[in-house]
């Protein structure tokens, strides 16, 4: 006979982001297996595992759609590079330094750091991979952690090298026979800007071969001006199975070009500030019928909070939109974006972005619970006034409990399964070796 697993989640401020059953100023969520069985203000349930939630924001999960895990032992680096400094530092005198070990260390590190300030998905837009065993080690960082992951193999160069094809099939297939798993596979390409078109087309036809999402930058700052989304539509390329990250400089006809083929856009507007791709395309993106995602990308140059960019996307938008009215001569009658549409893109849209929005992204019985509990009676919360503005002013010391799949990875403000001294000291020797006898 099978037993089953049943926690009650009894007594949160429950933000639900599923339009059909809203926001409960009191409600329980009681998971089964891992999946949310129910949501209501007041469940009767006698043999669960209780979870108070009093005084606590429950929500989804957040997700990031696109980060570097592999340069997470190397964070702060880059805090004050432009983006040529960044191409010319990080990619081309590090990268080439990374052992398999140390991505290894560095995907684990990056992955606990996400859980632990309440980011549950995470897209590892790992393109550190120079050998196949980099590809092994990466995967095995997140398997380890317990996030649920999309793992982006990413090629470092341009030209791919020989084994590059194969090894992307040989990875897909070992470590991601299902959809269904708790880590899936996409192919994170360096595209258009980046490197020649040829390859962008091949790495998007391979992905199309294994069915699989393929993220790329395009839009990003000067690169832009070739006009790559363009091309791709020219080529009849353009589809719902593509992730177009920054757009920072494409044209608004590209943004209509994405949003017509179904596309999705993942925006990460500190480090687009910081590096100088252009004015974050947030207000464009929306107006051309898009909603997006939102990721912190370079984890070297900017914190890895989500709340974080949360607020770095509508100070950023406000910022543009008031700048662009007073410009004018006026002001703006209201705000054009709000605190529940960043929460939104931080959850349910980076969950469709992903293409696992049927799984994850809101509390919606039938779906796997990714959950977290924010405390709000600590002093930067405390109180409650403007429920998404105050998932939007929270940080990682905020985050009480974190649900991956039903499992507690993080309960009481303290990361559950690791043993966090051993790996700090790994990181720490790895980061010496990394950054020994820099040239710049």
């Amino acid at each position: 006979m099978t037993t089953r697993t049943r926690t009650l989640i009894t007594g949160g401020i429950v933000f639900s982001v599923d339009p059909a059953i809203g926001t409960l100023p009191r409600g329980d969520v009681l998971i089964e297996d891992g999946v949310i069985r129910a949501v209501a203000p007041e469940l009767e349930v006698t043999d669960a595992r209780i979870v108070d939630a009093e005084n606590r924001i429950v929500l989804p999960g957040l997700v990031d759609t696109h980060r570097h895990l592999w340069q997470a032992a190397v964070r702060q680096i880059a805090a004050d590079w432009t983006l040529g400094q960044y191409v010319e530092q990080m990619l081309l005198e590090l990268g080439p330094r990374f052992t398999p070990d140390d991505v290894y260390v560095a995907d684990l590190l990056g992955a606990i750091e996400a859980l632990d300030s309440g980011i549950t998905t995470i897209m590892d837009w790992s393109h550190i991979i120079r050998t196949p065993e980099h590809a092994d080690e990466a995967v095995h960082g997140l398997a380890e952690s317990g996030v649920r992951a999309v793992f982006g193999y990413g090629n470092p160069w341009s030209p791919q090298a020989g084994w590059y094809r194969s090894d992307v099939v040989r990875v897909a297939e070992r470590y991601f026979p299902s959809k269904d798993s708790l880590l899936t596979f996409a192919i994170a390409s360096l595209g258009p800007e980046f490197g020649p078109v040829e390859e962008a087309v091949t790495d998007l036809e391979l992905a199309r071969e294994l069915d699989v999402r393929l993220s790329t930058h395009v839009g990003v700052g000067l690169l832009g001006q070739v006009r790559s989304v363009t091309d791709l539509h020219r080529r009849g390329l353009l589809g719902p199975d593509l992730v177009f990250v920054h757009c920072n400089t494409c044209t608004d006809e590209e943004l209509g070009m994405i949003a017509d083929s179904g596309g999705h856009v993942s925006l990460s507007p500190r480090v687009e500030m910081q590096m100088g791709h252009g004015y974050p395309a947030t207000g464009r993106v929306r107006a051309a019928g898009l909603e997006p995602s939102l990721s912190v990308d370079v984890v070297s140059g900017v914190g890895g909070s989500l709340f974080a960019e949360m607020r770095g996307t509508l100070e950023a938008e406000r910022g543009w939109q008031n700048h662009l009215a007073l410009s004018r001569g006026e002001v703006l009658p209201e705000l054009t974006i709000t605190a529940a549409d960043v929460v939104r893109m931080a959850t349910i849209e980076g969950a469709r972005a992903l293409g696992l929005d049927d799984r994850i992204g809101s509390i919606t019985p039938g779906k796997e619970a990714d959950l977290i509990l924010l405390d709000v009676e600590l002093p930067n919360l405390f109180l409650v006034n403007h429920l998404p503005a105050a998932i939007t002013l929270a940080d990682s010391q905020n985050v009480e409990a974190v649900f991956v799949a039903g499992e507690q990875v993080k309960a009481g403000g303290r990361m559950l399964r690791h043993d966090l001294p051993v790996l700090r000291e790994r990181v720490r020797s790895s980061r010496d070796d990394l950054l020994k006898n820099r040239s710049l």
